[in-house]
């Protein structure tokens, strides 16, 4: 006997399949460089490691049409510290930050993704 544990993800959803080589698959999709992956759509991020998070670099999360609960940051290669001040600009957005290294962060984000939860994950490209 086996039992399939798969998460169930609804079709058109955003799962990340892989990663490295300096960018992603999600959906089927090979993105180069650093992404934010939204349930429904993922789009190219400015940004290359913890140096550049500034609350700006989260404006496109900050205006997203329906709010965001978890902002899943992807911090690289290996976990860094959480930038002076961003846990405190995200929360007035109504916004908690989850913070780890990329590859965490990309198996992460497909857990939120079949719980259907309200997140963005953030992911720095590695290679």
């Amino acid at each position: 006997m086996s039992i399939d544990v798969t998460p169930a993800i609804p079709a058109g959803k955003q799962t990340v399949q892989s990663y490295g080589d300096h960018g992603f698959r999600v959906a089927g999709v090979r993105h180069e460089g650093s992404i934010l992956v939204f349930p429904d759509r993922t789009v190219p991020w400015a940004c290359t490691g913890t140096e550049t998070m500034v609350p700006e670099v989260f404006q496109v999360v900050i205006d997203a049409p329906e709010p965001v609960e978890i902002l899943l940051i992807g911090c690289g290669v290996t976990f860094a510290a959480v930038p002076k001040g961003l846990r405190a600009a995200m929360k007035q957005h109504g916004m908690v930050i989850e913070w780890m290294d990329t590859g965490a962060a990309c198996r992460t984000a497909n857990v939120l993704l079949a719980e259907e939860r309200r997140f963005v994950a953030a992911l720095v490209a590695i290679d």
